[in-house]
């Protein structure tokens, strides 16, 4: 039977697991034929290196994976002994200690235990990193190190803060420029010129890809939801790892149609017994995504609000370098306090959500920092009760289950309270 058919025949789940496979697979291939291998950042444009055939790893993903098959405190461990604080991001931990072991395994040609026993995807070392600081400074001395580390090239796409709105023309000009002196880059790095029709067709699918991830993610706006804002954080590493592939576009109509399908014969995510609706603010808290899920679902809380699966609505219009440039500098955490909040705002009101709850994310500082002014403004804006609980991304370590649970029974009360 054909791989054609027997993709049709996955259901969007499948989709999933089969092309998370089969980018790490490509990664490896790519590095047994001696071709490129990029580490990338999460919203730095990939349309580049996927134009010049480099494959493409992200280690926030990755790092992201590893928290969730509860496998991270042993990387964790690796970047302690390696002196790095428990302060810093803990993507970056969990990757630079997956890092070092890679490095010692390449050094000795033998496998380290706990890179043996750990349930991380396989993925090699890079050959070239490449970053983006529209969500946190933090990347850029995490991808410099991984460059230092490695002895590999480090390429910085600058995108300034966006302390007014709307975005200045001069600040699109800039990351246009940034965009143009990347594939200077990375001509020098390849020895290849860049071919520029096939960035067009890059960019096309691209947008292909986040059209079906913005249809799949509006289905939070019906009430009763066909779908669980859980689902978002589970279906988008193919956003930030393959959206410049058919791989996420294919998946996410898959899932679309599949929800469109429940949604006609009135299959809802709660099955029509959903109590009240919240918007999660933050990112995950991937060791215990199970702990979080099941807890709002006990209380009947569902989540149908989330700011963070709406970081990759990368929507720009294909040839238009201003456009992409704008795209990727509106990140809402790379805007102002006011922006912040107009976004969150829009959020709750279009996931008609009961409450908000904010994850003070100790690994996350840009997206902690200003959630107690922000969750002020959105609380004004429209009326919305919020609490805020203490964890982290990937450091199981940083967060309390027990905490956890008292402050949304303390929500759930509150948004009881205001149906009264």
């Amino acid at each position: 039977m054909s791989e054609t058919v027997n993709l049709a025949e996955m259901s969007a789940k499948q989709l999933l697991g089969y092309y998370q496979e089969k980018l790490d697979e490509e990664a490896r291939q790519a590095k047994k034929e001696g071709k490129l291998v990029c580490w990338s950042a999460s919203v730095a444009p990939p349309e580049f290196c996927v134009a010049m055939d480099i494959a493409m790893i992200y280690p926030e993903t990755h790092a992201a994976g590893i928290g969730a098959r509860k496998g991270s405190l042993d990387l964790l461990e690796v970047a302690d002994e390696k002196g790095y604080s428990l302060d810093i991001c803990s993507y970056a931990r969990v990757n630079l200690g997956y890092m070092e072991l890679l490095k010692q395994q390449a050094l000795t040609g033998e496998t380290p235990e706990k890179l043996l026993n750990s349930p991380a995807a396989k993925v090699p070392l890079p050959d070239l990193v490449i970053t983006c600081n529209n969500i946190c400074n933090t990347l850029l001395k995490w991808y410099e190190n991984l460059a230092k580390e490695l002895n590999i090239p480090c390429i910085v796409i600058d995108v300034p803060f966006n302390h007014t709105m709307p975005i200045t023309k001069h600040s699109k000009e800039y990351i246009t420029e940034q965009f143009k002196y990347a594939i200077h880059q990375l001509e020098e790095i390849t020895g290849k010129k860049f071919d520029y029709d096939k960035f067009l067709e890059v960019q096309k699918q691209t947008q292909r890809s986040v059209e079906q991830w913005n249809r799949l993610a509006a289905f939070t706006h019906y009430k009763p939801s066909p779908l669980n804002g859980f689902d978002l954080f589970n279906f988008m590493a193919l956003i930030v790892c393959a959206r410049s592939r058919d791989y996420a576009e294919i998946t996410f109509k898959k899932f679309a149609d599949e929800i469109e399908e429940n949604l006609k014969n009135e299959i809802y995510a709660f099955k029509g017994e959903e109590k009240r609706r919240i918007t999660w603010e933050g990112i995950a808290v991937w060791p215990y995504l199970g702990h979080t899920f099941k807890s709002l679902k006990a209380l009947g809380s569902i989540m149908t609000g989330s700011a963070y699966p709406g970081l990759w609505n990368l929507t720009y219009t294909p040839g238009d370098w201003e456009s992409m440039a704008e795209a990727y500098t509106r990140i809402y955490i790379n805007t102002c306090l006011q922006n912040k909040a107009d976004v969150l705002s829009k959020i709750v009101t279009d996931g008609k959500c009961d409450g908000v709850l904010y994850h003070l994310n100790r690994s996350c500082k840009l997206m902690s920092f200003l959630n107690v002014e922000t969750a002020e403004i959105v609380e004004k804006v429209t009326g919305t009760p919020y609490v805020s609980f203490d964890g982290d991304q990937t450091d199981p370590r940083n967060f309390a289950p027990a905490q956890f649970d008292t402050r949304i029974q303390a929500l759930s009360e509150i948004m009881e309270s205001n149906e009264e």
